[in-house]
């Protein structure tokens, strides 16, 4: 029997984790609702914000008759790259109703105001190619899976679009945190000395600040916004995987096929990247993981806050602040949505966390041979 590679070996052994694997199945699955967006939500419009106030908080499951018009004004129609990531603005407005009554030229209908008010007669004049085709052509009917908000938005497309956002900021802070956390902790673990010394200090002095303070203060001096978030949340979770990676070759550096490498007159530059940090990765990965799961944490305590990406972008954690007073009432459904979608990710991250964890411990593998 051949074999196996220490990558298939790792493999083989995250395998064997049941839980990691649906974990990941989780994530994964999350990414492609997330990236396909507008594409696969029931209101496409830019940033899910079509409200219709008359539908105001309706129940998940909710079904209405909507007269649907054509808008007045020119609407382009968008490519479908486009769409998926920007949205279509609608060309048409709906309007909810509780009957109609088909006329020459126009129709009649009972318009929805409310459950307790009583519907307003309204007639519409329509195009005489509309009225040809029967009621069929104006009058639809609107299923919300989810449910609506507080200003009649549809709570699927929102939390769909939520998603994008929370993965968003989780990918480019932990990004941003690898560039600057492996730099800043291999210089330190390789050079020593005043170098190790001053890096370690300025560590030392971020570790000690709040994760959620010290990414208010920096969403202070950049400004609200999303691409701020990206910055703020990435630039305060550096400071763990520079100390991890500073650790790490603190003990590697010393080996002997480093020392080879020396001797072959390799500069330091090459030595860090290509006989150093390609031996860490096992660790950086789950590093990585784990942060990706405090970023979206981190995301979504700023937006509750009113620091994250601000309205009417739809984050998880602002859909709860618009809804955490339904809690006590009958619409708890608002809050408790977006607080499961956030709980279910970061339960998702933490398994492949320890998945990784475990796959690259070098006695389980060995376990595997």
């Amino acid at each position: 029997m051949a074999e196996l590679t220490p990558a298939q070996r790792t493999w083989k052994s995250f395998k064997r984790n049941k839980f990691a694997v649906a974990g990941m199945v989780f994530i994964i699955l999350s990414v492609v609702i997330a990236v396909l967006g507008y594409l696969i939500m029931p209101d496409s419009t830019p940033l899910a914000n079509n409200q219709t106030i008359q539908l105001s908080i309706k129940k998940p499951g909710s079904e209405f008759m909507m007269l649907h018009l054509k808008k007045t004004e020119h609407i382009d129609t968008v490519n479908v790259l486009s769409k998926m990531f920007f949205g279509q603005p609608a060309f048409y407005r709906d309007i909810p109703i509780t009957g109609y009554t088909p006329l020459k030229n126009a129709v009649q209908v009972s318009e929805y105001i409310g459950d307790e008010d009583k519907p307003e007669k309204k007639i519409y004049t329509l195009p005489a190619d509309v009225i040809a085709k029967g009621p069929s052509a104006y009058i639809t009917h609107k299923t919300f899976v989810l449910g609506t908000d507080v200003y009649g938005r549809d709570m699927l497309s929102r939390l769909i679009l939520g998603a994008r956002i929370s993965l968003s900021v989780g990918l480019m802070a932990v990004i941003i945190s690898l560039l600057i956390g492996v730099t800043i902790g291999a210089v330190a673990g390789y050079f020593g000395g005043w170098i190790d010394a001053a890096l370690s200090w300025l560590m030392n002095i971020l570790w000690a600040l709040p994760a959620l303070l010290l990414v208010i203060a920096i969403s202070f001096a950049l400004g609200k916004g999303l691409w701020q978030i990206f910055i703020a949340v990435g630039l305060s979770m550096w400071v763990e995987v520079a100390r991890l990676v500073r650790g790490q070759v603190l003990s590697i550096k010393q080996t002997e096929y480093i020392e080879a490498a020396r001797s072959l007159g390799y500069n330091n530059w090459r030595i860090i990247r290509r006989h150093i940090l390609p031996n860490i990765a096992g660790p950086i990965l789950v590093m990585a993981s784990s942060n990706f799961a405090s970023a979206i944490l981190l995301e979504a305590g700023l937006s509750f806050l009113g620091f994250g990406a601000q309205p009417p972008m739809p984050t998880w954690g602002s859909m709860i602040k618009e809804h955490y007073g339904y809690v006590i009432m009958d619409s708890a459904y608002l809050s408790i949505i977006p607080g499961l979608a956030i709980m279910l990710i970061v339960y998702a991250f933490n398994l492949v966390t320890v998945g990784l964890r475990d796959a690259f411990d070098i006695k389980s593998q060995n376990t595997l041979i």
